[in-house]
Formats: structure tokens, C-alpha cells, sequence
């Protein structure tokens, strides 16, 4: 079967003196290239839910120089947002999330373009949200857009970055369609118990998560060091312990069950599976 192949000679753009300048010191680690740089320009990242988690990785992906990032997040700030919503400002209360999100993003990283939907994330808008998009930053408050954005990642083949918070509490892991499990594969069934907004936030532990999240998500959009697979992180910041955890594809997965599993391979810098 044919691979899905970026071409990269055909879409890496160059650096101006400004970006060069601005990712001077990541470019300081050892072997991450001005190749690595400029694919992260070349990426586009969808961020479903620029919430606690969401934000934050926004925040600094666009830091890191990012190409493009499209939000998607429905509604207007409230005051019970500031605890933990970086991407916002107190005067903003009453006004739209992703309009400030993409103000704050241009203030932060001029270069970064940022398409903004004040929409949830549903089957009607899916494909939109997707288009384009090299990875998608898994961060809304319900399981429900969760799975919607897990199912239309797994079929396009496109990573997905899976986090979430409760409390001080937190987990993390990749969805690489064919390579690694789905969310579905983790949770087949919603707990009846969490509710949307019904679970305690600690920002700082969700800025943490969301600042891994941008970690992972550069990883598997560079090539540059390994990305987790096939693996959870798990944390409880109450008494500081970490913990990994192996994770499996479910043979019974009615999501990624249809995908040949494959060995994770690097294309251009960027995960993919046969199509």
C-alpha cells in the first residue's frame, strides 16, 4: 500500500530573521536543526478546547513557531475561567474565548496565523476543524467531543494529543492511528459520574498538562526526540508521584479495530501509517 508522504521540499517554508532569532535557544539543543524549525512552521495544529489545558499548549506552541493553529472552543469567558485560563484577560469577561485566544496568540508570536470557530467540536464540523491540520490537541471538558475528534483523527490518520485533569490528577497519551491504542480503546464507555463542569480544577495542574501536551505535540510534528507510544502518564501533583503505564489496542475497538497495526515509522518528521 501506498504511504502517506509529506513532501516536504514542496512545503517547508524558510525562517525570517525574527523567527530565526525568536527560537535561537530551542534551537540550542542538541540535534534539534533548522530543518526541525522549519516543520514545525510548516504545521498546523488543531486545538479542540482552549481551556486550561488547550491554552496553555497554544501558548506555547506559538512560542516554539508554530505555523498555523485553528481554535475551536464555543462560548464566552466567565470570571470562573481566570483560575487557570491563560490565553485570557480579566477585561475580556462576557466576550468570545477564541477572538481572545487569537488576539493573545498574535501578541505572543506575531508569525503564528490562527483560525478561530466559536463552535463545539461535532460531526457537522469535524472535517472542517481537521482540514489541513498535521495534529490535533485533544482538550474539551466532555467525553463526547472527545470521541468525536478521536474518531475523525483515527480515520484520517492524523495524531492526536489526549490529556485530562481532575482535581490535582492528570493523564497524557498519544493517539497514533495504526501504531498506538485510541481513546476509544481506553474508555469504551463514558463514567455516568463526571460531569462537564462538575470536576475541581487546580490551574496550575492543568497549565502542567497542557505545557506536556505542547511538548508531545512538537516531538511528533519535528521527528525531534521520541514521542510516548503505546504508554500513559499518570500524575498526582497532591503527592508528586508519577507513574507510566503500558497501554494496548483493543482487538474489539470499533474506532481503530479496521487499521492495520504498524510499527511507528518518521516520513518527513511526521508519524504516519500506510493508507
Amino acid at each position: 500500500m501506498e504511504s502517506c508522504v509529506l513532501e516536504t521540499e514542496e512545503i517547508i517554508p524558510e525562517l525570517n530573521h525574527i523567527e530565526l532569532e525568536r527560537c535561537r535557544r530551542q534551537m540550542m539543543l542538541p540535534d534539534f536543526t533548522l530543518e526541525h524549525q522549519k516543520r514545525l512552521k510548516a504545521s498546523t495544529a488543531l486545538i479542540a478546547g482552549i481551556g486550561g489545558l488547550g491554552g496553555t499548549a497554544a501558548v506555547y506552541l506559538a512560542a516554539a513557531g508554530i505555523g498555523k493553529m485553528i481554535f475551536a472552543h464555543y462560548g464566552n469567558l466567565t470570571i470562573s475561567n481566570m483560575n487557570r485560563q491563560i490565553l485570557m484577560k480579566h477585561d475580556w469577561i462576557g466576550k468570545s474565548r477564541v477572538m481572545q485566544g487569537k488576539k493573545t496568540i498574535e501578541e505572543i508570536n506575531p508569525d503564528v496565523e490562527v483560525e478561530i470557530y466559536d463552535e463545539r467540536t461535532s460531526e457537522d464540523n469535524i472535517d472542517k476543524l481537521l482540514s489541513g491540520v498535521q495534529i490535533a490537541i485533544s482538550a474539551r471538558p466532555n467525553f463526547h467531543e472527545r470521541r468525536i475528534l478521536n474518531n475523525a483523527c483515527v480515520r484520517q490518520g492524523i495524531p492526536m494529543i489526549e490529556a485530562a485533569m481532575n482535581g490535582m490528577e492528570g493523564y497524557l497519551f498519544n493517539v497514533i492511528p495504526g501504531v498506538t491504542p485510541c481513546l476509544n480503546c481506553l474508555y469504551p464507555e463514558d463514567n455516568p459520574e463526571w460531569e462537564e463542569l462538575g470536576f475541581p480544577v487546580l490551574g496550575a495542574v492543568s497549565g502542567m498538562l497542557g505545557c506536556l501536551m505542547s511538548i508531545e505535540a512538537i516531538k511528533i510534528l519535528t521527528g525531534y526526540k521520541e514521542p510516548m507510544l503505546n504508554r500513559l502518564l499518570y500524575f498526582d501533583t497532591g503527592r508528586m508521584e508519577f507513574k507510566e503505564f503500558k497501554i494496548y489496542k483493543r482487538e474489539d475497538c470499533d474506532i481503530c479495530r479496521p487499521l492495520p497495526f504498524s510499527k511507528p515509522q518518521i516520513l518527513s518528521g511526521l508519524y504516519v501509517h500506510s493508507c
